[in-house]
């Protein structure tokens, strides 16, 4: 029998593989797997939700909230925010776990499971295997005050802006900002956070309808960025994917600015800002020769590890690095995420908008 877990979470096909009652079990194991150490200490466990703007969205957030409330765990459902504020939300709730409904850059036919740990870290292996196992057991059932309640978690999106804006060395007043949300979970809180830092924002791919995500816009589609950019003589774009874990950008004349672009803006500015631990980026083994010759005359040492965000994460924690990430954008700041933040890499590699703007 073949893993259910992925290399990101449990992903597929809405109503093909991922049906509403695979989604109530995988909560219901989820539960007592994550949930049981405040369980033990007789507290209500809490978990935070959210999910992207996807259509099927609807139906299995309500499949995974009556399978965690039903196993006696405490919902706090933030509603369509990025897979990042989700992460973020975990920890600054002191949550036990949470859980993100996305397929990120896929079409909108797809949609996932995902779950964070307490602290908003990603599950290793074993803790995923262990949640999986515990699908084939029978469900835990409590009744009458100890079922879980289910409650909005109303200022969610509040919370993760203010954590943002936190990280800013600078505002960004001055700077034309386009912005491209991918008609997916970044749609409202993106252009709400670049405008609140400062920036002029134009804004693009930001009227999701559940079925429009990362179609022929975000991440994975730049040509409307690119005349956008040139269009409105914008100093920078910036582009996310669908759940909005990742940012690519393009500069100020248009050129397409990749991830290892970005990471070599970034580990430069943090460098020479004293900011970089041991001067080490972690990369992937994917990351072109020009990030290594870039970062090799800039004095930086690239790690290499496995492709995936999870091996740079365990290679970030390993040595206790603050900066990795991949080509495909998807950029991890451990001083500031637990997890690739498509926003916050888009507010740090603003000197990607030209060589006038301040250092990040």
């Amino acid at each position: 029998m073949s893993r259910l877990f992925g290399t990101d979470g449990v992903r597929g096909l809405a109503n093909g593989l991922l049906t509403a009652e695979l989604a109530l079990q995988l909560a219901q194991a989820a539960a007592v797997v994550l949930g049981h150490d405040r369980a033990a200490n007789g507290a209500r466990p809490r978990a935070v939700l959210a999910r992207d703007p996807r259509a099927s969205g609807e139906f299995i957030a309500a499949a995974v909230e009556a399978g965690l409330s039903s196993s006696g765990i405490d919902v706090y459902d933030a509603g369509v925010l990025p897979t990042p504020a989700a992460a973020y939300l975990v920890a600054d709730l002191d949550a036990d776990f949470g859980v993100m409904i996305s397929a990120s850059h896929n079409p909108a036919p797809d949609n996932g499971i995902k779950f964070f740990a307490r602290g908003g870290q990603k599950l290793p292996d074993e803790v995923e295997d262990a949640i999986e196992a515990q699908m084939s057991k029978e469900a835990v059932r409590p009744t009458g005050p100890d079922v879980g309640r289910i409650q909005r978690f109303s200022d969610a999106e509040d919370r993760y802006i203010v954590h943002l804006l936190r990280t800013l060395p600078h505002r960004l007043d001055g700077l034309t900002v386009v912005l491209d949300c991918a008609n997916g979970a970044a749609s409202g809180c993106s252009p709400q956070l670049f405008k609140d830092a400062g920036a002029d924002v134009i804004v693009i791919g930001a009227d999701p309808d559940g079925l429009n995500i990362n179609d022929g816009v975000g991440s994975t589609h730049l040509g409307p960025l690119k005349e956008a950019v040139i269009k409105y003589g914008a100093d920078l774009g910036v582009a996310h994917d669908g759940d909005a874990d990742r940012c690519l950008a393009v500069d100020h004349e248009g050129n397409e600015v990749d991830g290892d672009q970005i990471m070599a803006i970034l580990a430069v500015a943090l460098k020479k800002a004293g900011k970089l631990k041991d001067d080490v980026l972690v990369a992937t083994v994917m990351s072109n020769l020009g990030l290594k010759i870039a970062l090799r005359d800039a004095g930086i040492t690239i790690l290499e590890t496995a492709v995936g965000d999870r091996y740079v994460l365990e290679g970030m924690r390993d040595g206790g690095y603050n900066l990795g990430g991949e080509q495909s954008g998807h950029v991890i700041f451990s001083d500031h995420a637990t997890t690739g933040d498509g926003l916050l890499t888009g507010l740090q590699a603003r000197r990607a908008g030209g060589p006038d703007q301040e250092d990040a």
